[in-house]
């Protein structure tokens, strides 16, 4: 059976496979997503001819602002926004299959960080949660509800309550993740101090003009500091995209399989490679009812390894909240 027929397969793709079933993909949505089949035909690519990763066209993001980007036609389906500020135009991802999504979810946050279920997962998520639609939000409360842990909580406007959880947590050695807006991060070991041994922070980027955007780096180490602990952690994602990466001891972001990351030169955007630094092109087969080639806004380095660093975004792009400037 295709991968078309049965995209549950690409939770089991080996490496070896990923280009036949990227490609299967690409033809597939070349045909069927009409913004994606439009662009293609625009930037004069002969879909018969592309045989390798870096010769597939990369669509803009942007157009999932403008345009509904779907490769199947349905009567409903599970919508989600991009975070944006007052007054901008905010991007719309029309998930078809739900069930797929949350099988990438589950199936990302494993292969980087272990069963999820015994863990408490807990939430230091605000803005995100004052919205709708929200792809962070659907996430955290997925991974909560497959970790079987009566505990697990999100906590708006109720960081005392988050601290003495901590304490307790921290006192029976309980595996934990705390996901957290930077900002939120920041302010909260402002107000307290604690060190954490069994918790395990993973930030969400944003500081969404509650401060001074600063390099990834530059905020671990405030991090680090504050909560006396070396287990602080990154996770890559957009609404654009169903699957994440995720940023761990190795301060890299390291994609699941079933997703990859090319670099596209700056000053020409139909030309993409393999390493290097530039703007980063994402392979999502997870996107496989959408658009599972996306030319993203953010600039970063690609190691041989396929792991990859996000340095920041590109000039006179939009600030959204999951993403850190470039620090020159």
């Amino acid at each position: 059976m295709s991968i078309i027929q049965s995209p549950y397969q690409i939770f089991s793709l080996e490496r070896k496979d990923f280009l036949n079933a990227a490609l299967d993909i690409f033809r597939f949505q070349a045909k069927n997503c009409l913004i994606y089949k439009d662009y293609i035909y625009q930037i004069g690519v002969d879909c018969n001819a592309v045989e390798r990763l870096d010769q597939i066209p990369f669509l803009p993001i942007q157009f999932f602002k403008s345009h509904k980007v779907v490769s199947k036609k349905q009567e409903s389906y599970c919508l989600f926004e991009s975070s944006a500020t007052s007054g901008q135009t905010t991007a719309k991802h029309y998930v078809a299959d739900e069930d797929l999504y949350k099988e990438s979810i589950l199936k990302s946050f494993e292969s980087a960080l272990g069963p999820v279920q015994d863990k408490v997962i807990l939430g230091l998520l605000p803005h995100y949660l004052e919205r709708k639609n929200s792809s962070l939000i659907y996430m955290v409360d997925y991974l909560m509800k497959q970790s079987g842990q009566e505990i697990d909580g999100f906590f708006l406007d109720k960081e005392e309550e988050l601290f003495k959880l901590l304490q307790q947590l921290e006192a029976r050695r309980q595996s934990t993740i705390l996901f957290g807006v930077s900002f939120a991060l920041l302010d909260f070991a402002k107000k307290f101090s604690i060190h954490l041994k069994f918790v395990q922070i993973i930030e969400t980027g944003g500081m969404k003009g509650r401060g001074q955007e600063q390099t990834r780096e530059v905020l671990h180490a405030k991090l680090q500091k504050s909560f006396g602990s070396k287990n602080i952690y990154s996770e890559y994602g957009m609404a654009e995209l169903l699957s994440q990466s995720y940023y761990l001891s190795d301060n890299l972001f390291v994609p699941p399989p079933w997703k990859q990351v090319l670099i596209r030169d700056l000053y020409d955007p139909l030309t993409t490679t393999t390493y290097g630094k530039g703007a980063l092109n994402i392979i999502d087969l997870a996107n496989i009812n959408s658009c599972s080639f996306i030319a993203s806004e953010d600039i970063g380095t690609l190691e041989s390894s396929g792991n990859f660093n996000v340095l920041g975004r590109m000039d006179a792009s939009e600030i959204r909240g999951c993403n850190l400037l470039l620090n020159d």
